[in-house]
């Protein structure tokens, strides 16, 4: 009998001892084997702690996007700088890399995380990968010499897609596009024109993989989850859903818990969602350090059932606990917590719907 699908986003908060070794990398005190060494110790036991959580479905915490969950692929390239586009949180600022000069590539790609964390793993693997609409970000304003941004655009979806088909063939359970900056395109440009503009780009993207293969990839959208601050939570949800439904993915994670007015916006998801995508519902805050409880977590499921039919149904943490590799803001512990909640609350919810 089916059962409503339960899913992370992906990023866990790293133990002290990885996050002092990160410095200690970047400061030039130790040696990249060693840092090696100390992020599979911290992925292995990642692993093994959202097993115990029950989670049918788990990630290895992005143990190894080392800066953060945007900029993985290209760190260490020597055409980019770390003086681009600045992304703004409440409190504090992000810096996105700079394209000095083409062509365009990848220094690493998901899908190596992917087969490391299988090699540890009991369960089905999901894999997080950044949009190329947030990659972008990285191109200049003003034009590269000999390097046009339509041409930066090709090469940009080609290693997207060779990322992705990556993913597939290693196994993942899923592929997850990393689309946090939908919601902040309604503020840098309240017109819209940027947000349709992502959203043909990924679409682009999208389109160059078959209907089967699309069923496996999804699309996750928040107003970010930085240091317990987002950069745009108070942009009003209606802008994004009708444009971010128009995705072709087979997916969609979708923050929720954190929303002052949750049933508005399950109302905007059951009206914009099309057939053959499942919704996978926020009901995870990751920014409240309060522990939820199964219960909570099983009214926040049944609430969602009113709005969005069962079959296509899930839930999800809002965000990731740390996306950004120095976020200290939430232990382990409370993450591995906030996902048991998340599991036994999701099977209640079945249960109550007479889905088990």
């Amino acid at each position: 009998m089916p059962t409503i699908p339960t899913e992370p986003i992906g990023s866990i908060p790293r133990p002290e001892y990885l996050i002092r070794a990160q410095e200690d990398f970047a400061a030039g005190r130790i040696g990249e084997s060693e840092l090696e060494a100390l992020t599979d110790v911290a992925t292995r036991d990642t692993i093994r702690e959202l097993e115990a959580t029950g989670s049918p479905v788990i990630s290895d915490g992005e143990q190894r996007k080392y800066h953060n969950f945007a900029t993985y692929a290209v760190d260490g390239l020597p055409n980019l700088v770390n003086d681009g586009f600045r992304l703004q949180f409440t409190d504090h600022d992000r810096i996105w890399p700079r394209l000095l000069a083409g062509p365009f590539r990848y220094r690493r790609t998901a899908d190596g995380f992917l087969a490391l964390a299988r090699r540890h793993a009991r369960m089905p693997v999901k894999q997080a990968v950044i949009s190329p609409s947030a990659v972008s970000l990285f191109y200049p304003a003003e034009p590269l010499p000999d390097y046009p941004r339509e041409r930066f655009i090709e090469d940009l979806l080609d290693e997207h897609e060779r990322e992705v088909r990556a993913c597939l063939a290693q196994g993942a359970h899923c592929v997850q596009i990393d689309f946090t900056e939908g919601r902040l395109a309604c503020r840098l440009d309240p017109t819209g024109l940027l947000l349709r503009g992502w959203v043909t780009l990924n679409n682009l993207a999208l389109r160059r993989f078959s209907a089967a293969e699309r069923r496996k990839i999804g699309v996750h959208t928040c107003p970010g989850g930085d240091c317990d601050t987002t950069h745009s939570a108070d942009v009003d949800y209606a802008e994004l859903l009708p444009s971010l439904f128009q995705l072709d993915a087979g997916a969609f994670y979708l923050e929720l818990a954190h929303e002052p007015d949750r049933e508005r916006v399950l109302a905007l998801i059951g009206e914009h969602l099309r057939p053959g995508q499942r919704a996978f519902i926020g009901v995870i805050d990751p920014l409240d350090p309060r522990v939820e409880t199964p219960a909570e977590v099983r009214d926040r499921v049944l609430e969602a059932a009113r709005f969005i039919p069962p079959d296509q149904l899930g839930t999800t943490d809002d965000c990731g606990f740390a996306p950004f590799s120095d976020d200290r803001s939430t232990s382990r512990e409370t993450a591995f917590a906030k996902i048991r909640a998340r599991v036994v609350g999701t099977a209640l919810a079945a249960d109550a719907l007479g889905l088990r």
